[in-house]
């Protein structure tokens, strides 16, 4: 562990910010308050448990944003696939990892480093995992912030030192080759963090850990983990299904439900055809696979699901985005985005109640009842090549695990969308499980335009439970990082080429733009320290879709950096 303490040789004003800032460290952060989703603050990986990624400060807003501009940068160091993480803020700190499970604690308003943690890490371990070593953010709870690795454990850190607390081993990564990339999620004692999995033929399980000791609570398997599940994988494909909960979910106070989203099944790409019933590598629905679910907080015990997509055949997995809780007509919804390029409402026990695309290009399907969630006209593919057209979307979806933004204020949802195919070649495979498990992805796939048109990206303002569009701001290649949207009257996207963009958020207007110098995939967030307010966003390309750009797309993408990245905070000049 290591801490860093840099306060002398500054100004007066940053030398009392950071004694304001150490004091307020002592603050608690509870369910109560991420729940009230407070305005100088964001406690939580979406802002608040509603995930409207939504910040209610306005003094950065749409008459003067032309005035923004740097305040200060964070370097993190050893950036190996760039950064994707989500900042948080609490009490005018800013929180954040970078690669390796590194976290940083630094004053909000100046940028120095109030304390820093390296775990050490199995690098032998790391080096051979295919999604590594990139870290996706962080939960802070109970004075403590909580961090997963990549070698299978969630430690615990001090929020005012940086010191362990606790180091809890929860996967054997030793032998399943995964662990954790996303963000765990804190709720009322407990901290619950889902592994990869997808890919792998394992068993993907989401944990529950006690906040206070880092004794494991409960674990609820995502492949075949119920009776019921059990049954919906044939051959005993259970036992390498794959699934997982990569992103973190949300948590409902009023029923004590954990909303989470889970992964793909393996392999991803199964040879079955339209026989997947009773055929292939995994024959049925592979169960809870590409589902959302609802938990018991305390004991782990499945409510209700949805299976988005049964027997998940494309990985359009549902661990991506965000769980939008709203209040609409005397509803209480829940909006949810599948990496197809749907987008699914639900009520708050995950019955459908439509179901509206977000892009374009979708031919997996010919569509998707959207008072049943069945799916109709199903494209299942046997062995070898497939032919035209292309499969629609590409593997990195029609939406991908960045997320959307939800203003209250303007009652518009705003979401990225991905305009791109592939052309696919499926083989058939063995699953490898010893001595370490392997990757079984059952395919050969390369990023293609679609029939008669080409890639891009775009990012729609819409009505967030019919999908009626109000406007849609379009980009050359899809950007991957999240979105924000302010009280301001700002939507803000961090594009794939390096700019921030800040848009009226009633008209779609640009209103502003930086370069941040190299490519986005991660978050950025809005809070307030010392009586102002902040724009943070993280820069650092390289992971692995990102890297499908340089040979795709050319241009500024050949020349972008890999292995670096920077937090760029901005505020009014």
């Amino acid at each position: 562990m290591k801490r860093r303490w840099r306060k002398s040789g500054l100004p007066l004003v940053a030398i009392g910010a950071t004694l304001i800032v150490s004091s307020a460290l002592a603050q608690s952060v509870d369910t109560a308050r991420i729940e009230a989703a407070g305005q100088n603050d964001w406690l939580t990986y979406h802002g608040s448990y509603k995930s409207y990624h939504y910040s209610p400060l306005a003094q950065i807003n749409a008459s003067n944003v032309g005035n923004l501009g740097v305040a200060w940068i964070h370097i993190p160091g050893r950036s190996t696939r760039g950064l994707q993480s989500m900042p948080l803020a609490a009490d005018g700190v800013l929180y954040y990892t970078g690669s390796y499970s590194r976290v940083f604690a630094l004053n909000g308003a100046t940028g120095e480093v109030i304390w820093s943690y390296f775990p050490e890490l199995d690098e032998a371990l790391i080096a051979r995992q295919t999604h590594s070593p990139y870290n996706r953010g962080l939960a802070l709870g109970e004075g403590k912030a909580f961090v997963g690795t990549m070698d299978g454990r969630l430690i615990a850190l001090d929020m005012k030192s940086g010191k362990a607390l606790w180091d809890t081993k929860l996967i054997d990564s030793q032998k399943l080759t995964v662990g954790f990339t996303g963000a765990p999620l804190y709720a009322k004692g407990t901290v619950i963090i889902g592994s990869q999995g997808g890919e792998w033929p394992g068993r993907g399980p989401i944990f529950a850990v006690d906040a206070a000791t880092g004794k494991k609570k409960w674990e609820f398997l995502t492949v075949a983990g119920t009776d019921e599940a059990m049954k919906s994988w044939g051959n005993d494909s259970w036992r390498t299904g794959g699934g997982g909960g990569w992103m973190p979910g949300t948590y409902d106070s009023e029923t004590n439900t954990i909303l989470w989203g889970t992964a793909n099944p393996a392999p991803l790409y199964d040879w079955s055809g339209a026989d997947y019933k009773t055929q292939g590598a995994r024959p049925g629905d592979n169960l809870y696979t590409t589902s959302v679910i609802g938990l018991d907080l305390d004991t782990g015990k499945l409510k209700f699901y949805h299976q988005e997509l049964p027997h998940d055949a494309w990985d359009f997995d549902s661990a991506v985005g965000e769980f939008l809780m709203l209040d609409r007509d005397g509803q209480k919804l829940v909006v949810h985005p599948n990496k197809s390029g749907f987008i699914f409402v639900y009520d708050r026990n995950l019955a459908v109640k439509n179901v509206w695309r977000l892009v374009e290009n979708i031919n997996f399907v010919k569509d998707i009842d959207p008072k049943t969630g069945a799916l109709i006209g199903r494209r299942d593919f046997s062995a070898g090549k497939v032919t035209e057209p292309p499969l629609c979307p590409f593997i990195g979806g029609g939406v991908s695990w960045n997320s959307g933004s939800y203003s209250p204020k303007t009652g518009l949802y705003y979401k990225i969308g991905q305009e791109w195919c592939m052309t696919l070649d499926i083989q058939k495979t063995t699953p490898v499980t010893t001595p370490q498990v392997q990757l079984n992805i059952g395919a050969d796939f390369k990023m293609a335009p679609p029939p008669g048109g080409e890639i891009y990206g775009h990012l729609d303002a819409r009505d967030p439970v019919t999908g009626a569009k109000k406007w849609e701001v379009r980009y050359p290649e899809p950007p991957l990082g999240s979105v924000l949207s302010t009280a301001g009257n700002l939507v803000f996207v961090p594009d794939s080429r390096g700019t921030l963009h800040a848009y009226d958020a009633e008209t779609g207007g640009e209103l502003w733009n930086h370069s941040d110098g190299t490519g986005h995939q991660g978050g950025i967030i809005s809070y307030s320290a010392g009586g102002k307010q902040y724009i943070a966003v993280v820069a650092g390309f390289g992971g692995m879709l990102s890297d499908e750009y340089a040979p795709n797309f050319g241009g500024v993408y050949k020349s972008m950096p890999r292995d670096d990245g920077a937090l760029i905070v901005y505020s009014l000049k």
